[in-house]
């Protein structure tokens, strides 16, 4: 219902898909599910379980209403997660739930019931879920053919595993980002699939670098045909966190188009886009947007959306571990209908369906909210993940002097960026040190996702100079921080490039600020400060 049957078809994107992928047939077994629904039929083909001996009666849990968190970002020390701490020093906890209960068996034929649920199945996923998903992607981000498919998946590690299988041969490159996430990488390598690294700049991944790659593309030189695939996390992009604007999305999309290529939108943290950061003193708690609506269209449309895609060339990740609960190992894809049977045949061998018991769950939950309360959610969930954004950069702020300056060039280019400098003492002003002292780190406040990125200074490490330094200094500097106490993300670990891609002097760290307490980020910048003034101290 949520369809325009006027739009136009996909195109025919079937020459891309892999010599594993084309020999897929349907799983002969689960091919006789088709007739299974079919009233009268009795189901004596599988080797299904009855449902009378599975040992669950019902399964019934409290989940939390959708209005659980403010709006608004407030102080830290009124944090909605404020509680976790709380329940650690034994206080007693009273949060507002609702009660979620799934019968073994259905009151009605269409309700969720455990003993669909929890028995072999579909790799569609449940038929109660997919309504719900279907609404959501067709409201949210209104994809511009009608015969996209939506299809679960056990998360978008394992999404990125079945596009990797169904798109690409031994042999074959990926456009990824030159910083990227290390299990894209690593998922594909073991298949003598290799990384093809794009630059980046202050949006993500560069128009301007990915067209020089694709046009000087030289297959003798290269050892590999032209890359078809593109991986890439577009919002709160990880690790930099950068937020890709609609304008790149267009230009990345129509070079794809000029060089046929698709492209794999992994995007976890789609719904967590955060306002700009504003320092401390200038901040007021506001409630950022007045309605569900306003909310929604702030955000960065996806490459989905029906003003980009008009021809189903990508394949959205969605996933619930940013929105509901990593563990429940649940997402799902939306691409053409063509991509959608071939996950579904490799599903079928594979993964089968996402865990019934994770899918009975969230979907419970989901039927309870509804639409309207699920996107509540997500605008809280947002406020909550800027108010923590905004901490731990008031943390740096604390402990570092933060000079405001404008990039133009590299990784952050065209971006304002805060250069980080040790304090000056009391009896001297910092302008007048300045001169006198250089930079530490620098970072760019991210605007979406869970992550800040760390440009160390290394350069301007005493001992700089010797053979090896980039790397060697950086890994000395985790060392010191992690013996201390602190783990912070090495950045070599998100290279996509075999040779290291750091400048000379440079370094890298991501800081994640989705999960520690507030009194614990504070312990751990405070750490960090001790730390990188004696490394850099260091002869």
């Amino acid at each position: 219902m949520h369809r325009n049957e006027d739009k136009p078809k996909a195109i025919d994107l079937s020459h891309h898909l892999s010599n594993v992928s084309k020999a897929r047939k349907t799983s002969p077994l689960k091919g006789l599910q088709r007739y299974a629904g079919k009233e009268g039929v009795v189901q004596m083909a599988g080797g299904f379980p009855s449902p009378a001996y599975f040992p669950f009666s019902e399964l019934s849990a409290e989940g939390l209403i959708p209005d659980s968190f403010p709006l608004s970002p407030t102080s830290s020390s009124t944090s909605a997660f404020s509680w976790l701490l709380k329940f650690f020093q034994g206080s007693k906890i009273s949060e507002k739930t609702t009660h979620l209960t799934i019968p073994k068996y259905p009151a009605g034929p269409n309700d969720l019931n455990l003993a669909a649920s929890l028995q072999y199945g579909m790799a569609k996923g449940a038929p109660q879920l997919q309504k719900i998903l279907d609404e959501l992607v067709y409201k949210v981000y209104k994809p511009a053919y009608k015969d996209s498919v939506i299809l679960v998946h056990a998360g978008n590690t394992d999404a990125w595993f079945k596009c990797v299988q169904t798109f690409c041969n031994p042999g074959d490159g990926v456009l990824v980002s030159e910083w990227t996430y290390p299990s894209a990488v690593a998922t594909m390598v073991p298949y003598n699939i290799k990384p093809v690294a794009v630059p980046m700049d202050g949006l993500g991944m560069s128009s301007v670098g990915l067209r020089k790659i694709l046009e000087k593309w030289d297959e003798s030189t290269s050892g590999m045909p032209r890359p078809r695939v593109m991986y890439i996390v577009p919002i709160g992009q990880n690790p930099t966190g950068a937020t890709m604007g609609i304008d790149r999305k267009q230009e990345i999309y129509d070079i794809c188009v000029e060089f046929d290529v698709l492209i794999v939108e992994d995007d976890p943290y789609y719904f967590l886009q955060e306002a700009p950061y504003v320092p401390r003193s200038e901040r007021s708690a506001t409630v950022r947007f007045n309605n569900d609506e306003a909310y929604l269209s702030s955000l960065v449309p996806s490459f989905l959306r029906y003003s980009i895609d008009y021809q189903g060339r990508v394949i959205r990740l969605d996933s619930f571990s940013k929105t509901i609960a990593p563990g429940c190992r649940l997402g799902w894809f939306t691409c053409n209908s063509t991509f959608a049977e071939r996950f579904e045949r490799q599903g079928e061998t594979t993964t089968q369906a996402p865990c019934g018991f994770g899918q009975s769950i969230v979907t419970a939950l989901l039927l309870n909210w509804g639409y309207d309360g699920y996107i509540r959610w997500l605008r809280a969930l947002t406020s909550q993940y800027q108010l923590r954004r905004d901490f731990i950069l008031d943390c740096l702020g604390d402990e570092f002097h933060l000079k405001l300056d404008y990039e133009t060039s590299g990784v952050w280019s065209g971006c304002d960026i805060y250069r980080a400098y040790d304090k000056a003492p009391a009896d001297v002003a910092f302008n007048e040190k300045l001169g006198a002292i250089k930079p530490m780190f620098s970072l760019v406040p991210p605007t979406s996702g869970m992550y800040i990125w760390l440009q160390l200074h290394l350069e301007n490490h005493p001992s700089f100079g010797s053979v090896g330094d980039g790397e060697t200094l950086e890994m000395q500097l985790w060392i010191d921080l992690a013996e201390a106490g602190v783990l912070f993300a090495p950045g070599w670990m998100f290279s996509a490039k075999e040779e290291n891609t750091d400048a000379p002097g440079e370094g890298h760290f991501r800081i994640s600020f989705s999960n520690a307490d507030f009194e614990v980020m504070k312990k751990a910048i405070t750490t960090f400060g001790v730390v990188i003034r004696k490394f850099f101290e260091k002869q």
